[in-house]
């Protein structure tokens, strides 16, 4: 059982007050993740800030990213988070599955993807030649790459940031997979 508490809206300063009126509005809630980064006057506006930035992928490539990492890092919050949001961009419960190991059989240039986003968290930051070789035979660019490990430090940081709070997960939880299919 987690230690670190949940702040309430009365419980943070202005500025994260500020956040969170932003969050309720855009989600319907604060997510307990994100309210618990309100604890710091300036982690939650900074993390934030990385992941309303521009990127070259859409929001399912965002979402094999997060789902591949997550796996990886056996974050229940980011996994649980990321199925509810990857079933909201249209991946259906077995494709999420398959996500997570890093493939996507369903979809080759997600499949590369997913493969390489797995590769840069398993090898802690150095992909293999291959998932890299096989990222740029897809048809993603060196730009890509480069918002791709962008978006493996964002999902990073709150797999980090779960595993180290473990602030109760307030979405459905995730279904656990068997080490073996990993």
């Amino acid at each position: 059982m987690s230690t670190f508490n949940i702040p309430t809206k009365n419980e943070v300063s202005e500025n994260n007050q500020a956040i969170f009126n932003q969050l309720e509005k855009g989600l319907g809630f604060v997510p307990n993740l994100y309210a618990a980064f309100a604890h710091s006057e300036t982690a939650l506006g900074n993390f934030l800030a990385i992941g309303q930035g521009k990127t070259s992928f859409s929001a399912k490539e965002k979402e094999v990213i997060n789902l591949a990492v997550s796996q990886v890092n056996e974050c229940v919050y980011c996994l649980s988070a990321h199925t509810a949001i990857g079933k909201m961009n249209g991946f259906t419960e077995p494709q999420i599955l398959e996500l997570r190991t890093g493939n996507a059989s369903f979809d080759s240039k997600l499949d590369a993807l997913a493969k390489f986003a797995r590769s840069v968290a398993i090898n802690r930051g150095a992909a293999t030649t291959e998932a890299i070789e096989n990222l740029y035979a897809a048809g993603y660019t060196k730009g890509n790459l480069a918002d791709a490990i962008i978006l493996i430090g964002e999902i990073t940081i709150t797999n980090y940031f779960h595993k180290t709070t473990d602030v109760a997960v307030d979405f459905p939880v995730a279904q656990t997979l068997e080490v073996a299919s990993i």
